[in-house]
């Protein structure tokens, strides 16, 4: 029975990345830091490839799906599936755990003079430290962990406050703002010198102060002067004189300025009666207008219903344009697709024997060595026309223990329609080719089949797994000045032995 491959715990179990590299009180070594975060290890899980991960590093780094090793890629030994970082292929390391665990550690906070180990420091220190320092919720301003209290009662900007007058709430930095609207702020009356009156009952106090100075009655035609209440029918006395004459004045004024509105009167009339005549000119010439506009609008709705017609004309002949512009689309698929079973079937041997031109040389070995076209597979061959299909397979840059050193060459037994009429396993003799342009030195492998291998049975899909030569030339054959590439271009031969056949 399959055990069941343990994953890393889920962030509500361990929700921190590692710990910082400054707590280690001892020197620090590379085994001990995470892969992702590179600060050291907290609860480390070891990936297949072998190298080591936070759990909450590792968690995070596969929650979007199966990721590459940076490590494998930095390091240059990538290896793909080994490589590839995903759920179910870690495993707690628990040793390296313990190790990482009962290392010494320090605070990294100003002042703070604790010691012990990683995992003491975890379990009753991290996040506890009096001397942490933290951002006010309110402020913003960072501050030590114990200073808070002293903080948050005598220096935030933004702690709330009680009026001592009115008990309401508000925040220190609107004191002012709030004494200038406090109902309850003490006021002094300016007449009566009165102390601690209430806002809200000051304008009360004042309609009632015998001794509030207050604007004379006769502030709107001219005096200026402010009397206590109970002393204003004694200024009225006083100065009846003075307080009729600027009456005097105030009312010639009037009479003057009544004059001049009359004078304004007279114009607007004479200027509305022009109006009126320019008015019904006017309504003339609009008259005229709107039978225009009439005909205009007539004129209009014939020319938008043949335009409607025109659109709905231009619209049918897109649609018929769409339609062979589709047809057209159909029609250069099927010939493309009929070039290129030409082209195939113009490549396609029936005896046994095929040659295999590979234009683009470097171009396409460039493509190999970058990952972006490892293999090639060449056009299909026969033995005969009712034969074995076959191909072959080319890895420009090496494949398995080739990669990197050999160019790598493999034969491929495929499905064909008249595999129920053959014999199998197959077991022709195969040789393959690299031909010299030259003719002087081919490089030249041959092989007979394994009949036990796979290979070699009757194909149930498209194509059997290839089989063949890892390591079939040397690169260094191909990088040196040779007769093997000419124009860019190389040349492979299959020979296929039809003895038996």
């Amino acid at each position: 029975m399959a055990t069941q491959e343990p994953s890393p715990p889920s962030s509500m179990e361990s929700n921190k990345p590692g710990f910082p590299k400054k707590i280690l009180g001892n020197q620090l070594e590379d085994k001990h830091l995470c892969n992702c975060c590179h600060n050291i290890l907290r609860r480390p899980f070891q990936a297949q490839c072998g190298h080591r991960f936070c759990s909450y590093c590792f968690n995070r780094t596969v929650s979007n799906g199966p990721q590459k090793c940076s490590a494998c890629i930095k390091e240059d030994i990538f290896e793909d599936p080994t490589s590839i970082l995903k759920q179910g292929c870690a495993f707690p390391d628990n040793a390296v755990r313990r190790e990482v665990e009962n290392l010494s550690a320090v605070c990294i906070n100003e002042s703070c003079s604790w010691k012990g180990s990683i995992k003491d420091y975890e379990l009753n220190h991290e996040g506890k430290c009096e001397f942490m320092i933290i951002p006010c919720p309110s402020c913003k301003e960072r501050i030590r962990f114990n200073e808070q209290e002293r903080h948050n009662e005598r220096e935030c900007p933004e702690r709330t406050l009680n009026c001592k007058y009115c008990k309401e709430p508000f925040h220190f930095k609107n004191i002012k703002a709030h004494d200038e609207i406090c109902p309850k702020y003490p006021m002094i009356c300016e007449g009566c010198a009165k102390k601690k009156i209430p806002r809200e009952k000051y304008v009360d106090h004042i309609k009632f102060c015998s001794k509030f100075r207050t604007p004379c009655r006769f502030h709107v035609v001219g005096c200026d002067m402010s009397v206590e209440k109970e002393k204003i029918h004694d200024h009225e006395r006083a100065f009846a004189y003075e307080h009729l004459n600027l009456l005097l004045h105030y009312i010639m004024g009037m009479k003057l300025q009544l004059h001049s509105e009359k004078t304004k009167v007279v114009e607007l009339g004479r200027r509305c009666t022009e109006l009126e005549v320019k008015s019904g000119t006017f309504e003339n010439v609009v008259c005229v207008l709107n039978r225009e506009v009439e005909r205009f609008a007539t004129t209009m709705e014939a020319s938008n219903r043949q335009h409607k017609l025109d659109q709905d004309k231009i619209e049918a002949l897109s649609n018929k344009v769409r339609q062979l512009e589709r047809t057209v689309g159909l029609k250069d698929l099927t010939v493309a697709e009929m070039e290129g079973r030409l082209r195939e079937m113009s490549a396609t041997t029936f005896d046994g024997v095929f040659v295999w031109r590979i234009s683009d040389f470097a171009k396409k070995r460039q493509d190999a060595i970058a990952g972006r076209a490892p293999a090639m597979f060449s056009p299909a061959f026969y033995t005969s026309k009712y034969g074995y299909k076959m191909c072959l397979r080319i890895y420009l840059n090496g494949d398995g223990t080739g990669r990197g050193s050999h160019l790598s060459l493999f034969f491929v037994v495929m499905r064909g329609l008249s595999d129920a009429l053959l014999k199998w396993p197959f077991n022709q003799k195969v040789t393959l080719m690299l031909l010299d342009q030259s003719n002087r030195e081919h490089i030249i492998d041959a092989f007979r089949p394994d009949v036990t291998s796979s290979s070699f049975q009757r194909p149930v899909s498209e194509m059997n797994i290839a089989s063949g030569c890892p390591l079939f030339c040397p690169l260094s054959k191909l990088d040196a000045k040779n007769s093997y590439i000419r124009d860019d271009t190389i040349f492979i031969k299959a020979i296929v032995d039809l003895t038996g056949l």
